[in-house]
């Protein structure tokens, strides 16, 4: 494990494999979070890969949430109502999109083809995988988004980048989540397909959060997409 220390870069937790890496996953968590939390499943999805595979966690900086009373707390971006979708911080989802492309072309300078890199996230972590990888101007392996939405999806059909226009996505979400409604993904879901994106859904009996079935179907998706 390396924690990256570039003051000008986010800081990440990097699980690398044991042969040079020719592939990576980078993976955003979600609000409140740290790069710490997906790491445990980290180890489980590289073993079921055919190829070496880095996997990056990145912590999102500290800011105040106003949902929140104000309260300071990593994200990637503010929640001003409980209706995702009223008054978005387009300032911080941008920021945030600015910092996860550095972390994307950090992994190219270091010998990953963009074909060969997947951004992931959970709830706010998977927005701004959605937002920042459909606009990325190079063809990436995939997108993974768990128990999340499209931010900012008025937007998208002007600034969307035919770089990634057949890039496979795979979209998970819970049945019983509160926090993201399951309504909210689906129509997520439902504007991706009208506008062309190859998507894979999925459905499971669980809150906001992540289940072994889940798990077992990521390893399986980032399997076809990353392939030997």
């Amino acid at each position: 494990m390396i924690t990256g220390t570039n003051a000008s870069a986010l800081s990440c937790v990097e699980l690398n494999p044991s042969a040079p890496a020719q592939a990576a996953v980078i993976w955003l968590h979600g609000l409140g979070a740290d790069g710490h939390d997906f790491e445990p499943i980290a180890p489980l999805l590289q073993s079921q890969l055919s190829i070496p595979t880095r996997f990056v966690f990145p912590h999102a900086p500290h800011r105040p949430i106003t949902i929140n009373g104000g309260y300071n707390m990593r994200a990637w971006y503010d929640i001003v109502a409980l209706d995702l979708s009223h008054t978005e911080d387009a300032d911080g989802i941008h920021a945030s999109a600015r910092q996860l492309h550095a972390l994307i072309q950090r992994e190219i300078d270091n010998g990953i083809a963009a074909r060969r890199i997947v951004l992931a996230g959970f709830s706010q972590g998977g927005a701004i995988a959605l937002h920042t990888g459909l606009r990325f101007p190079h063809r990436l392996a995939g997108i993974l988004a768990l128990s999340t939405y499209l931010p900012l999806a008025s937007t998208l059909s002007e600034e969307r980048d035919t770089a990634n226009c057949d890039t496979p996505i795979f979209m998970a979400h819970g049945d019983e989540d509160t926090i993201v409604p399951l309504a909210h993904a689906s129509a997520s879901r439902k504007y991706l397909q009208e506008l062309g994106y190859t998507l894979e859904w999925h459905s499971y009996r669980m809150p906001h959060s992540i289940c072994d079935a889940e798990v077992a179907d990521i390893a399986a998706w980032l399997g076809d997409v990353l392939p030997a």
